[in-house]
């Protein structure tokens, strides 16, 4: 039976229709499809001001860039700066049910590069978000 705590979790996750499931995905796939592109929508305003936050806390750099190496620095300090990656990787699995929590862990290594590529696209998509004039 499902808890109190997943039932509510699930509840508030957005319906995505282009999330497709077939019987001869991968379960990573699957999992992908049915768990972590639902929470990371769910996520993504607070994935935006996170992401606005680390800009400001690196002295607003990013607002001088290029909009190709404002892209670069979206994947830059998603793949290298750890305690940033881990921060995002926790506001997802914080989102996990139990049951979800527990599946992750059989494959925890391929489902973070999963998620981790899906909110560096999610934030390259809206990169005009971060388009202001930097106010000093």
């Amino acid at each position: 039976m499902m808890s109190e705590r997943s039932h509510n979790l699930e509840k508030i996750r957005p319906q995505i229709s282009s999330a497709q499931i077939t019987d001869n995905m991968s379960d990573d796939e699957r999992f992908q499809n049915v768990s972590l592109r639902p929470i990371i929508k769910l996520q993504n305003d607070l994935f935006l001001v996170v992401f606005e936050n680390y800009i400001v806390r690196r002295k607003n750099v990013f607002y001088e860039l290029t909009i190709q190496k404002r892209l670069d620095y979206i994947v830059h300090a998603i793949q290298k700066d750890l305690k940033f990656r881990n921060s995002l990787k926790g506001m997802v699995i914080g989102q996990f049910t139990v049951e979800e929590y527990k599946h992750y862990l059989l494959n925890s290594s391929a489902l973070n590069k999963r998620m981790m590529s899906m909110i560096i696209k999610r934030l390259q998509d809206q990169i005009q978000f971060f388009d202001k004039t930097v106010l000093i």
